[in-house]
Order: C-alpha cells, then structure tokens, then sequence
C-alpha cells in the first residue's frame, strides 16, 4: 500500500497536478514573504545587539534565544487572538483566515531566528574585523559595510534557517489561516487534512515536495559556502 502510495504521488509531481502547484506557490510564497520582512527585521536589529553593549544586554539576549524555540501553536494562539473580531485591530480591519495573518505568525516565528544567528555570526567575527578595517585607515561606515560582507554565509544561513523553520509548520498556519481551499492551504495543512481523508497519493506527494524543497534550498546554501 505505502509504495503504491508513493507511486502514485511521484505521478502527481510528474503530471503537473494544478491544485498540488497552486498549494506549492501558495506555500512559498508565505514563507518567502515571512522570511524577507523577518530579514529586514531581525538582521539589524541582530548586528545592534551583537556590536553594542548596552545595561540588559544579557537579558535582551536570553529572551532572543527562547523566542528561537516558540511554539508554532502558541504563536498562532496570540496571532488568532489578536487578529479576530474581538481583537484590538478588528474595527479597522479583519485579517484572520488570510495569508497576510499566516505570514504575520511566520514572522513572528522567523524573527528571533534571523536575530539568534545573526547575533551569534556577529559574535565570532565583529572585534577582529571591525579592528582590522580601522587599522587599514577605513571609516566607521567602511568598517561596518566590511563586517556585512565576511557575515554574507552567516546571514545567508539565517534566512535558510529560518525558512526551513516555517515552511515546515503547520500549527499557526493552520490556527490564523483556516486551511481554505484555493485560498490558505499550504503544503503543511494540505498534509494533515490529505492523510485524515485517507488520500495519501496526495498527501505523500506534499511531503515529498516539501523534502525537495528543503533539499534544493540547503543544496543551494552548501554550494555557495564552497565557492566562496
């Protein structure tokens, strides 16, 4: 049964199934857009912390680093509270079960990562490059576009973290989101409710779209680490 299952799924993939590719580029496209606005977001505000030392500091990071491990479910629970008519935003606009309240929970869930391993690149490489730079006469500005460059891989890999993070889960998406066909299913709850009905074919290929995923991106990330 299982292999038939796969056999059938690969012929999904193969055929072109349009729900299967309407539910891929629906996935994508909330996770990428989570992981770019958590970027903008959690990059800078990850430099700032690792390059300053300012009262609380240990604190602002204890708090970062739990955050990296926040339960999905929980987030999607605030999210869900927030966004829904009783929430504080709801007189002016209503934004649950859409996919502008699941890339809000996906921010919320990428953002402590972006900073944790952004904190962490900064860390290991700020003292010996920012004193190498102002040794070789560069200006502040220099010195900081400097240190941007040698994080690239570090920065690249929080991203790829934090994407690999949420394109994966499936609690707050499918708390905020609703799952709704044509309209919210992503890869993660179109598994859950494909195998609940019994269509596994449907439900292996989604898995199997979501290991080729991971593979690509994580493939992609490696080779630019060798070539650089």
């Amino acid at each position: 049964m299982l292999l038939e299952a796969f056999r059938s799924s690969l012929n999904l993939i193969i055929s072109g199934d349009v729900e299967l590719y309407r539910i891929i580029g629906r996935s994508l496209y909330v996770s990428l857009t989570a992981v770019l606005i958590a970027g903008a977001l959690g990059i800078p505000c990850g430099m700032g912390i690792g390059l300053k030392d300012f009262p609380g500091r240990s604190l602002v990071l204890k708090l970062v680093y739990v955050c990296m491990g926040l339960p999905p479910v929980f987030v999607g629970l605030l999210v869900f509270l927030f966004l829904s008519r009783s929430g504080p935003i709801a007189p002016v606009i209503y934004l649950l079960f859409t996919p502008t309240a699941m890339i809000i929970a996906q921010v919320i869930l990428a953002c402590p990562i972006v900073m944790g391993v952004t904190i962490s690149a900064v860390e290991d490489r700020a003292q010996i490059v920012l004193r190498t730079a102002a040794g070789l006469g560069a200006s502040r500005l220099q010195a900081l576009w400097t240190l941007v460059e040698e994080l690239k891989i570090g920065l690249v890999t929080a991203l790829i973290t934090a994407f690999g993070r949420v394109i994966a889960e499936v609690g707050a998406v499918m708390l905020v989101g609703g799952d709704i066909e044509g309209y919210t299913r992503v890869l993660t709850t179109a598994i859950v409710l494909e195998t609940r009905k019994g269509n596994f074919s449907l439900a292996l290929a989604l898995g199997l779209v979501l290991l080729l995923l991971s593979f690509l991106i994580n493939s992609l990330l490696y080779s630019w680490q060798y070539r650089r």
